[in-house]
């Protein structure tokens, strides 16, 4: 049961459903019909972003946007001239990286020295902040330390991976926790300061200048170093964010009408004032009040890998529920929070294997499968991944679509960079993805990049292009007082 690649007006992708009977695929069907989007209200659903991002661009409605498009202070990506060594801390997750990352000019390549890996803990996830962050320092100080660092004062690229209202390149308030972070004392405080204090505590080291970076902006940068035309960031993994970069004029609260800068859209909160309450389903509803923030992320919620074994769960303990999967026996896993995971979809979909490992997994779960049960799992499996490969084409196709009207251009040629799980390990997602985005957005000719440890190197590429403006603004301004002196003598 593979993908039908081609499409038609209706529906921009067909679900082969080998092995179902057509009686139960019929009643099937009536449960996973909600899922399917056609590219109709797939072009709805972007006329609806669009309208969310001019709000969140506006300086006078931006304090109630769902879709918050971030300013991040960053004005310019790579162009190949960058170098130094620098620092990259990486906190998005239950891990946090630490990288020393060296820029080499004359190879026009970034080489990535040596990392280390430290666990977050759940307690420390949902502890006070200023443990987070003497445990994010304590873990630098021992890097550096390893690496014998510990004399040098290195500029250092942060990627903070969550809502925050981003004052100036070093100066970034958190808005809110996601991804299962509720370290009280953090919200509403610069976590940039945060880190500093954490790493003054300590005493036995610093670091130089501290650029702010989002996951989504170090993925762009770190491309943007190997592909010039890369101005869009994107991420589709535990969470779904991206960034693109806008034209000044348009970015309302920020006084300038100059260049470009980049925004984080953000744009996992789509939805959230009701956008998307037409197309949610019951079991979307049912992940939204049985997470730690209902009513927040809603866009998120229908597409990230956090959320979409979630999902499935739910429908598979519906149909269990009503008779039609497992002779109406549930599971303890099938019924506990997590007991379906996200990975079992991408290897349930994968070509060859995928029906054996759904049986597998279904034992594994506790479950007595028939064998026509199987590629109904598959199905629901399938259905939903392809939703959310539909729903982010969606959101991807309108930036393109907006840079292209906002530059004046009939024809757009740019290059996304990519990270996240979901995106890199499902067989079927990013073809599925880039081909809904080729229907609505026919005018942009789209490159993908997969990020090559964006986080880290993106974080650091974006201190790299920090430095490099500077050096230019000082050469500007030497040039233009030696013009001052020249005039002068004339």
């Amino acid at each position: 049961m593979q993908r039908q690649a081609s499409m038609d007006d209706d529906d921009i992708s067909t679900i082969h459903v080998d092995g179902i009977p057509p009686d139960t695929l019929t009643q099937v069907k009536s449960y996973l019909d909600p899922f399917v989007l056609s590219l109709d209200v797939l072009q709805q659903i972007s006329t609806r972003l669009e309208r969310d991002l001019k709000r969140g661009l506006g300086k006078h409605s931006h304090h109630k946007a769902a879709v918050q498009m971030l300013p991040t202070f960053v004005t310019a990506t790579p162009d190949g001239t960058e170098k130094g060594d620098f620092l990259a801390l990486d906190l998005g997750g239950t891990n946090f990286r630490v990288l020393h990352v060296r820029v080499l000019e004359e190879e026009q390549k970034v080489v990535k020295m040596d990392g280390k890996i430290c666990a977050i803990p759940m307690e420390m996830m949902r502890g006070p902040g200023q443990q987070l962050f003497d445990h994010i320092a304590a873990c630098l100080g021992d890097f550096l330390k390893s690496q014998n660092l510990l004399g040098k004062v290195l500029p250092l690229g942060f990627t903070f991976s969550f809502p925050c209202n981003q004052k100036e390149i070093d100066k970034s308030i958190l808005i809110r926790w996601t991804k299962g972070f509720q370290c009280s004392g953090v919200e509403g405080q610069d976590v940039v300061k945060l880190l500093r204090e954490a790493i003054h505590r300590r005493g036995d080291y610093d670091v130089g200048s501290i650029a702010m970076v989002n996951d989504t902006v170090g993925t762009m940068m770190s491309c943007g170093y190997r592909d010039q035309s890369c101005e869009i960031g994107m991420i589709i993994g535990t969470g779904t964010n991206a960034c693109y970069m806008e034209e000044m004029k348009n970015v309302k609260r920020v006084e300038s009408d100059l260049g470009r800068m980049c925004i984080n859209t953000e744009w996992g909160g789509f939805g959230d004032r009701g956008s998307l309450a037409d197309i949610q389903t019951e079991f979307d509803v049912q992940v939204d009040k049985a997470s730690v923030n209902p009513g927040v992320h809603i866009f998120e919620k229908m597409i990230s890998g956090m959320y979409m074994g979630e999902i499935v769960r739910f429908l598979l303990v519906k149909m269990t529920n009503d008779g039609l999967l497992f002779n109406g026996r549930t599971s303890n896993t099938l019924l506990s929070p997590g007991g379906f995971q996200t990975k079992y979809i991408s290897e349930i979909e994968e070509e060859t294997a995928g029906l054996q490992k759904c049986e597998t997994i279904l034992s594994g779960m506790g479950l007595e499968w028939d064998p026509v049960d199987v590629p109904v799992v598959r199905m629901v499996c399938d259905t939903v991944s392809s939703r959310s490969a539909r729903l982010c084409a969606a959101a991807l196709a309108t930036v393109t679509n907006r840079m292209r009207l906002s530059r004046g251009l009939r024809h757009l040629k740019t290059t996304v960079g990519v990270d996240g799980s979901v995106y890199r390990k499902h067989p079927n997602f990013s073809a599925e993805l880039q081909a809904t985005v080729r229907r609505l957005a026919p005018e942009c000719d789209v490159t993908y990049l997969l990020s090559e440890d964006g986080s880290g190197k993106g974080a650091a590429m974006v201190t790299a292009v920090a430095q490099r403006l500077a050096r230019e603004s000082r050469l500007l301004d030497d040039s233009e007082e030696g013009d001052s002196d020249d005039d002068d003598q004339d």
